[in-house]
Order: C-alpha cells, then sequence, then structure tokens
C-alpha cells in the first residue's frame, strides 16, 4: 500500500507541477485543446491543490502538510495575478487576505507539531 500511494502522490505532484509550469501544454494533451483566458490561471490554481495533494498523500506527510503547501504556494500566485491586474474578481483580495491568514496559522500549528514530535523523540 505503501509503494502504491506513493506513485499516486508523485503522479498527483508532477501533474500539478505541469499544471502550474506549463497549463496550455497539459490542456492540448489531457483535453485536446489549449487553456486561453482566464483558463491558464485555474489550470495554475488547479495544479497548485495538486501538489499540495500530491505532499499530503506522500507516506509519512500529513493534511497540515499538504494544507500549508497548497497556502503556501497559492498566496504568492493570487498575490501576483492581483498585481498584475488582468484578472481581480471582487474577492481576489479577500481570498489573498484569507490565505495569508491561513500560512501563518498552518505553519504555525506545523511548527508546533515538529517542536512537540522532537520533545517526544528526546
Amino acid at each position: 500500500m505503501k509503494k502504491l500511494l506513493t506513485v499516486a502522490a508523485v503522479a498527483e505532484a508532477a501533474t500539478g507541477a505541469a499544471l502550474l509550469i506549463v497549463p496550455s501544454l497539459v490542456g492540448r494533451l489531457l483535453l485536446g485543446a489549449e487553456f486561453a483566458g482566464v483558463t491558464s490561471p485555474v489550470a495554475r490554481v488547479t495544479g497548485i491543490a495538486l501538489l499540495a495533494l500530491g505532499v499530503a498523500w506522500f507516506p509519512g506527510s500529513t493534511a497540515l502538510c499538504g494544507m500549508l503547501t497548497y497556502s503556501l504556494l497559492a498566496t504568492p500566485y493570487l498575490l501576483y495575478l492581483a498585481i498584475r491586474g488582468e484578472w481581480v474578481g471582487p474577492l481576489l483580495w479577500p481570498a489573498i487576505g484569507l490565505h495569508v491568514i491561513l500560512t501563518f496559522l498552518l505553519g504555525g500549528a506545523w511548527y508546533n507539531a515538529r517542536e512537540e514530535g522532537s520533545r517526544g523523540a528526546r
């Protein structure tokens, strides 16, 4: 089961990385059409989510690590979209604020979990 989970985690993370880096190529290969317009940013956010899912599924990892990965990657990407100004809806800035808060809360929880784990190992 551990090997299967590792293969699934790597496959999801690889697909996520591909969506993040070359979304139009992935669209062409998977769906037979290139992503254009607003579909590219949506595909990239989906890629971030798949990367985070791969992190969460990786043996020895946790859902906390997956959510922290998602928030750590989504926050700067959404900020980039907002600063660039091409696709800015009324909820983009609140979403960025929420992800900043979540990143700090999840980062604190991750840090505390690691501290408790290292104290227990002593």
